[in-house]
């Protein structure tokens, strides 16, 4: 392989003048042997590993010296003695334990001894003169808020009951208005008006008159009246069982003409005319008629 001389030339001119002759020309033999391709060194055979032998034989270790007698001999063991069994304790007696205190006893239920009832109108106002009675409660008969009517107040003077009756505030309302027409047309027909409504029973526990016992009388819910008759103020008496007939007599008159107002206030009126259970009085209540309770009986 040549190697160009412009590139030897340009080595030697860089390198120092100084420089020994074979140090001088070291660098450029490293650099001429680099280039020539060197050929592989021819391989030789590996000589195999003999084994060696072992010099000496393996010697079984050496066996212990015998001991001396009497010597190395371990002597029995004292026997151990048992140690004694602890003593049962005493049988502990259980400590006496304080009977429980007794619970408190239950606090008893506070019941309501408060009467709730309804306020009427018609006595806050004075049209009738009545007081408050406990509520009803007999079987099936039943009033929440009765009252004791003794007498009413109408067009302008008081008219008395005969005896006291014993019914709701809605009778006790309608009675005063019913009692106010009766009052005006016995001034206008004879000449002399109400004094006292001649009363008959008021609340009674009993079943319907002239019905199915099943049904109970609205005198049991304290919601009908018998009306007997009526006195006027100048003493005159006028009876239904007596004065019904003839119907031509003006006291005759008076009678019809209440009957006939009584229709208009009350669900239920019952004459001499409706059945003879009712010959010798009014009968006047609000029992509910109908479906709608709307319906009356007029009689």
């Amino acid at each position: 392989m040549s190697f160009p001389l412009r590139t030897l030339a340009a080595l030697l001119v860089l390198l120092p003048v100084s420089v020994p002759a074979q140090d001088f020309f070291k660098p450029l033999k490293d650099f001429v042997e680099d280039l020539v391709p060197q050929r592989a060194p021819a391989t030789r055979p590996v000589p195999k590993a003999t084994p060696q032998v072992k010099e000496e034989a393996e010697t079984p270790p050496p066996l212990p010296k015998p001991r001396p007698e009497g010597l190395g001999e371990e002597e029995p063991e004292a026997p151990v003695e048992a140690a004694p069994a602890p003593e049962p304790d005493a049988p502990v007696e259980p400590e006496a334990v304080p009977a429980p205190e007794p619970a408190p006893p239950a606090e008893e239920a506070v019941v309501d001894d408060r009467i709730y009832q309804t306020a009427c109108p018609a006595l806050i106002s004075g049209a009738v003169v009545a007081k408050m009675l406990p509520p009803i409660a007999e079987g099936v008969c039943m009033a929440q808020s009765p009252l004791e009517v003794t007498a009413l107040n109408l067009n302008g003077k008081t008219v008395e009951l005969t005896s006291p009756i014993q019914t709701n505030c809605e009778m006790a309302t309608a009675l005063v208005d019913w009692a106010g027409d009766v009052d005006a047309y016995a001034k206008a027909a004879l000449d002399s008006g109400l004094a006292a409504l001649q009363t008959g029973t008021s609340y009674m526990c009993r079943p319907r008159v002239g019905g199915a016992e099943q049904f109970t009388s609205e005198h049991g819910f304290a919601n009908a009246v018998d009306l007997v008759g009526f006195t006027l103020a100048d003493g005159r008496s006028i009876v239904v069982e007596n004065d019904w007939l003839p119907a031509t007599t003006p006291e005759a008159k008076l009678l019809r003409q209440s009957h006939g107002a009584a229709c208009g206030k009350f669900t239920t009126v019952l004459g001499p005319e409706a059945n003879a259970d009712h010959e010798d009085h009014l009968h006047l209540d609000l029992g509910c008629h109908g479906q709608t309770c709307t319906a009356q009986i007029c009689e």
